[in-house]
């Protein structure tokens, strides 16, 4: 659906039943069929890494910011929650990794798509190794890092989070411009008929003085003559005219 809000109706009860008649589909369902209609968005994936990304982004991302925030202020407390970040994050980036290098084997994609997905490969396995072994010297460490050793630890962890962000906006650019792995659904007259319907319904929920206002001028707008040529106004502002003389016969 286009359009947001305009079909709402039924209320709780409607709810429930339309639950429980999901429920009743299902029983009669076999495994893969339940699989599909309650996971419709995994079924259809041709694989799930873009499914897994989404962890690692958050986990590293989240371990910077506060194993950063928790070094300038001081917070122990904060850096130990950090560290468990920062761990959840490699071992998650360990599968979106794997899964990655499957899909960059077995996803069609063409030729200007291949070189982006080299790059991307490269900044996440780069991201992949950095979240290792910052794991691993923290981990090694047994708590936070102080001094020298601490400014080279944010160096890297900074390091690691930049290149996230870059592998990152790789993996958006091959879906979103390229539409690798993404199966486009043909608009049909249906549809198009569908998302106009929407946008009437949407018209009509506009009340109020200031949405006649609004309705008012355009009929009044569109009520107006077309305006005259730019050479008339331009006669008209500075008052004449210039007259040319017929064309010689």
């Amino acid at each position: 659906m286009v359009h947001g809000g305009a079909d709402h109706g039924g209320g709780i009860a409607a709810a429930v039943a339309g639950l429980l008649n999901f429920l009743e589909k299902l029983a009669g369902m076999e495994p893969p069929e339940i699989f599909a209609a309650v996971f419709p968005g995994i079924e259809s994936m041709q694989n799930i890494h873009p499914m897994l990304v989404h962890f690692p982004i958050a986990f590293l991302s989240a371990f910077f910011l506060l194993d950063l925030a928790g070094s300038l202020f001081r917070k122990p407390v904060w850096r130990a929650v950090a560290s468990w970040l920062l761990y959840l994050g490699a071992l998650t980036a360990i599968f979106t990794a794997a899964a990655g290098l499957i899909a960059a084997n077995s996803v069609a994609h063409g030729g200007d798509v291949h070189g982006i997905m080299d790059r991307h490969e490269h900044f996440m396995l780069t991201v992949l190794i950095l979240s290792l072994l910052l794991s691993a010297w923290r981990a090694l460490q047994g708590g936070a890092i102080e001094g020298a050793a601490n400014t080279l630890f944010l160096i890297l962890a900074a390091v690691m989070a930049g290149v996230l962000v870059l592998g990152a906006d790789l993996g958006g650019l091959m879906v979103y411009r390229y539409g690798v792995a993404v199966s486009a659904v043909p608009v049909t007259e249906e549809a198009l008929m569908h998302s106009h319907s929407g946008e009437e319904a949407a018209h009509e929920h506009d009340h109020g003085p200031a949405a006649d206002l609004d309705h008012d001028l355009g009929h009044a707008h569109e009520s107006l003559p077309a305006s005259e040529p730019a050479h008339d106004d331009h006669q008209h502002e500075h008052g004449h005219t210039h007259d040319h003389p017929p064309a010689s016969k």
